[in-house]
């Protein structure tokens, strides 16, 4: 292999842009090329002409995350964080507080007290948090696995524990309320949560792959460059622009990658997805009275699932005066804009309040593709070297989360520096 060419890595997602940045610092050339507008991939934040900052799509970074904390600069990202814990809403309308007792131990009664579960099973969310405090990630990812479900029952939770809290909260975490995901990857973002806070940038969610992008010599990342074909040495653009390779890195989602790699049982994997919907609005005030937390709905014949209210922990993401409002909608509704938006209304003003009816609808993200599918039996690693100088990563050869991206895009620099 020369090392004279760049190694070209097609996607400025974060498996991208972790792959280029570990191979710029062991002093390898690299060109990353993208088809988008600019870099981050899922990763995106549009700005409003009103001056909202809005995510595709509600995301969260997870401070604990070992592929995060060795390579993003937390200062320079100014993370604003979350409380830890929920507002629920249970299915008969009321309201209760569950806040995480370990890391906030004088709401440990609050936690013990409230109507989600009995006390043996709040007992029983202590002895698993103790439990995984003690294993690394990896250990978690290799445990042998049932799904969610079926691991929390055995477990020990009430039905009424597992309505109400476990599937509105990881629920919103996996974009599967069936909780269908493997019990490993569970237990893997519940010690990430136990140990870690959920945190987003003040500016956006883009802030994160902006920063790995910055890191790059100048002129290395070339956006608005769709890529029609790849081989170990070449890369060529739609335009017929080629460029030469001393390697190729597939760093796309997994649906473009088994179009542009050559079909094998490693590269044409048959992928399925979690979908989500995020419709943003903007209201006078915050419902939320600045408390930082995350509302969940545990009805189950709702679309307003998740609630949030980042703009009361990131005051830049929204104009002065205004609150953001982040609702997100999982799996398949079946329904228009419109529709939606109306129907949501209604289930924010019977939540939230009569101001609720006056919030103005600002933007709607379908994200067909949001989440890889991860069910038990699922390897935590695919095959990243799919051919001579042949490569991929991203999170759907792995695991659903940006962990796996960064792992990813990281194995595959390794795999390249030591060849």
């Amino acid at each position: 292999m020369s090392t004279s060419a760049p190694v070209v890595i097609i996607g400025a997602g974060l498996a991208g842009l972790a792959c280029a940045n570990y191979l710029h610092r062991a002093g390898r050339p690299v060109l990353v090329v993208d088809g988008a507008d600019a870099v981050g991939g899922r990763v995106r934040t549009d700005v409003t002409p009103e001056g909202f900052r809005l995510d595709r799509g509600f995301q969260v970074l997870l401070t604990r995350y070992p592929e995060v904390e060795r390579l993003l600069d937390y200062g320079a990202a100014d993370l604003r964080a979350f409380r830890s814990g929920a507002v629920i809403r249970l299915a008969d309308g009321q309201e209760t507080t569950l806040q995480n007792p370990l890391q906030q131990p004088l709401a440990a009664f609050s936690a013990l007290t409230s109507p989600i579960g009995s006390l043996t099973d709040k007992l029983r969310i202590v002895q698993l948090a103790l439990d995984v405090r003690t294993q690394t990630s990896q250990q978690l990812l290799a445990r042998p696995a049932t799904d969610t479900l079926t691991f929390l029952r055995r477990y020990g939770w009430s039905e009424q524990i597992i309505d109400s809290f476990f599937r509105p909260f990881f629920g919103g975490v996996f974009l599967d309320r069936s909780l269908s995901t493997a019990s490993n990857f569970f237990e893997f973002v519940f010690q990430q949560f136990v140990i870690g806070e959920a945190v987003v940038p003040a500016r956006g969610i883009q802030q994160i792959p902006e920063q790995l992008a910055a890191r790059l010599p100048a002129g290395s990342v070339r956006l608005n460059a769709l890529v029609e074909a790849v081989g170990g040495n070449f890369v060529q653009l739609s335009s017929g622009e080629t460029f030469a390779a001393s390697a190729v890195v597939v760093a796309t989602d997994g649906e473009t990658s088994a179009q542009l790699l050559p079909p094998s049982p490693h590269t044409a994997p048959t992928l399925a997805w979690r979908r989500t919907t995020c419709t943003y609005f903007s209201a006078d005030r915050s419902p939320g009275r600045g408390d930082g937390l995350l509302r969940l709905n545990a009805a189950s014949n709702c679309l307003a699932h998740n609630v949030s209210f980042p703009s009361d922990i990131a005051p830049e993401i929204a104009p002065q005066g205004r609150t953001l409002v982040s609702v997100s909608t999982h799996g398949e509704h079946g329904l228009d804009e419109h529709t939606l938006t109306e129907r949501l209304r209604q289930e924010l003003t019977a939540w939230f309040g009569p101001e609720a009816a006056q919030w103005q609808h600002l933007r709607t993200y379908h994200i067909p593709y949001a989440l890889p599918v991860y069910t038990a039996g699922q390897t935590p690693q695919q095959e990243l070297r799919v051919a001579e100088g042949l490569y991929r990563c991203g999170d759907y050869a792995a695991y659903p989360s940006q962990n796996a991206a960064l792992a990813t895009g990281r194995q595959v620099a390794e795999m390249l520096l030591a060849s």
